[in-house]
């Protein structure tokens, strides 16, 4: 579409999925990923018209591809195996000797075997060039490493000379947040670690349009993957780095650099918005430029920026904003209606934003969202939502559990307690060593506060979490009959158990102080697992089975204390899901899960599908 929104062409419309568009250095095509033929691979679309056309057929598949200086060459991930590289044969063959053989096991020497949903069995993360002319692959990053790890990132300069790729080179990777940024020369094959000397994490390069810097993300505390995000800058003319946004006391991501390489922009996490910030590194400071809820990805032109945005009353589209001007003065020019149909027929429900006092010393931020026809001089059962993280915050943004549980006609609370981002780092860091303490303060402050509202019915109130949010439900399971009914949403129930079974050790090293061995009195003391005799809350739990973050035999375990307590509860194990459901498969069974469990024991409207009818249904029985 034009800069202004007029002139929308849909580009592609295949049952495929088509993604990760990038445009050549000439602006007349687009190079995308598809699954429309041999798996995952990188395809061409000319701009003006034409059929797409397929340019790889590398067996591992192809992740995130980006044009290396003209339109000759591509750069993009793949998982191989170290022995293979870019043989693209040797690959198959062994994928197919794994997946085809007599023998289906997994097997590892060291730690880190498995991540996030999947076991690693021997594959290696590594950037591999294709030659399009030739039709040639070349493993850029040899060895037994990722380049770049899971959820890492790689930059190409302009020239098409450099790619820096993040990576970990650490001997013990499990226990470590040690990322360092890779500098490749693809003509020489020479490499220079620009980080080496930081100890703790840096990643997400990105390279300047003139080539000279590259922006990223930098940590100072080793092991600590809630520690502070901040900005950084390499000069690679200068070969040194420094820190732009230490005066910031928030985190801060996503950064993009204006066309002319003289300013750096990044989102910034700041009291439940995400608005964005522009670093000019000639008069060496920064400003606010844009604040309109939740930005969720953006480019930077000369004189507009164009950003995804939404908030808890709008689902995500395309606006523009002008750059020049105060923040608090400008208007957002909106440039798609995707979901106007949605909009215009459908009760979106607005948000409310409440501080509530908490013992701890401190205001709690809390959204929340009222009902569907709300009448305040009615009363309303109420669920209070706890984040996961447990570093991150609620934001004002569009989500389908912020409208569906009101929808149904619920109050939803969704506060940000000790250990949420966006209210300075102490904030954030607080929760770290004391997952027992000050955060359930302020959950219990922020209970007893919204219990007090004319239009709350006091008598039916729930709660519900995920991931640190589902330990909480845990928690307050033993500790508390102040709710009805709770869901706990693979949630974390036996922290020795839960060390030893999860994949990223650095976290519960850190945030728990050290291994269960070393500081057993508090693993012991925070475990909610050793509070079973008190369980007498209703609890719905709900779990994935390819969950390695927070291995679903938690959420069994749980489970099994509730029934032996006699307590009501269900449980709920999505066979082929991890840490997050699949939103189009899983999703409505979540959803309707929650709405049953909810109107059992709050009496709000029930669910609209029957729970047993769409568990026996093929569709959800597969999943």
């Amino acid at each position: 579409m034009n800069s202004d929104g007029s002139g929308q062409i849909r580009m592609t419309n295949n049952p495929a999925h088509d993604y990760h568009p990038r445009w050549s250095a000439d602006g007349k095509k687009l190079l995308f990923v598809s699954d429309r033929e041999e798996g995952n691979q990188a395809w061409v679309m000319p701009v003006d018209g034409g059929e797409p056309y397929r340019l790889t057929n590398f067996s591992s598949g192809v992740q995130s591809p980006e044009w290396v200086g003209g339109s000759r060459q591509i750069i993009f991930a793949s998982s191989v195996f170290p022995e293979c590289g870019a043989n693209s044969d040797c690959n198959e063959k062994i994928n197919k000797s794994m997946e085809e053989g007599p023998l289906q096991a997994h097997m590892a020497d060291h730690l880190l075997y498995r991540h996030w949903t999947f076991y690693k069995d021997g594959h290696r993360t590594h950037l591999i060039l294709f030659d399009i002319r030739d039709k040639r692959y070349k493993d850029v990053t040899p060895g037994h490493y990722d380049f770049p790890p899971l959820w890492g990132s790689f930059s190409v300069s302009p020239d098409g000379r450099y790619v820096c790729v993040e990576a970990k080179l650490d001997s013990f990777p499990a226990s470590s947040t040690n990322n360092d940024l890779l500098l490749y020369d693809l003509q020489s094959g020479q490499c220079t670690n620009l980080t080496e000397a930081n100890k703790a994490f840096d990643g997400d390069p990105v390279f300047s349009p003139n080539g000279r810097y590259i922006a990223y993300q930098t940590q100072k505390i080793p092991g600590y993957e809630s520690d502070k995000k901040r900005l950084a800058v390499y000069d690679l003319k200068a070969h040194r780095s420094r820190i732009l946004t230490e005066s910031i006391d928030n985190w801060t991501d996503t950064y993009r650099w204006s066309p002319d390489s003289r300013y750096i922009y990044f989102r910034v996490h700041e009291k439940g918005h995400f608005p964005l910030y522009r670093f000019d590194l000639k008069k060496n400071r920064y400003r606010k430029v844009a604040d309109v809820k939740t930005i969720y990805d953006y480019a930077a032109g000369k004189k507009w920026l164009v950003l995804s945005r939404s908030s808890v009353k709008q689902p995500y589209e395309l606006v523009r904003v002008k750059i020049k001007g105060d923040y608090r003065q400008k208007k957002a020019q909106r440039l798609t209606f995707f979901n106007k149909a949605i909009e215009d027929s459908v009760d979106i429900r607005p948000v409310r934003e409440l501080w509530i006092s908490s013992p701890t010393g401190v205001k709690i931020h809390t959204f929340l969202v009222t009902p569907h026809n709300f009448d305040p001089h009615k009363k309303y059962p109420l669920i209070l939502n706890v984040h996961g993280g447990p570093q991150y915050q609620w934001a004002d943004a569009f989500r389908g559990d912020w409208q569906v549980y009101p929808g149904a006609g619920y109050l939803v609370a969704f506060p940000n307690p000790h250990g949420s981002t966006g209210y300075g780092q102490a904030f954030t860091a607080e929760i770290s060593k004391d997952w027992d303490g000050a955060v359930f303060t302020d959950i219990m402050a922020v209970t007893d506060s919204l219990a007090k509202l004319p239009f709350v019915d006091s008598t039916r109130m729930g709660a519900m979490g995920w991931s640190w949010g589902g330990y909480a439900m845990m928690w307050l399971e033993g500790h508390t009959t102040r709710f009805k009914a709770l869901v706990s949403m693979m949630g974390v129930y036996d922290l020795p158990a839960m060390y030893g079974a999860t994949e990223e050790l650095w976290f519960p090293e850190w945030d728990l102080g050290g291994t269960p061995w070393a500081n057993y009195a508090y693993y012991q003391k925070a475990s909610p697992s050793n509070y079973v005799p008190n369980f007498k809350t209703p609890c719905l739990v709900i779990t994935g089975e390819r969950d390695y973050r927070v291995p679903y035999t938690q959420s069994l375990e749980f489970f099994t204390g509730l029934q032996k307590m006699h307590v009501p509860s269900r449980l709920i194990v999505f066979k082929n899901d991890g840490h997050w459901p699949n939103y189009v498969k899983s999703m409505p069974l979540y959803y309707n899960a929650h709405l049953d469990w909810f109107h059992r024991f709050l009496g709000g409207k029930p669910a609209p599908y029957n729970m047993l009818q769409m568990i026996r249904n093929q569709a959800f029985k597969s999943n």
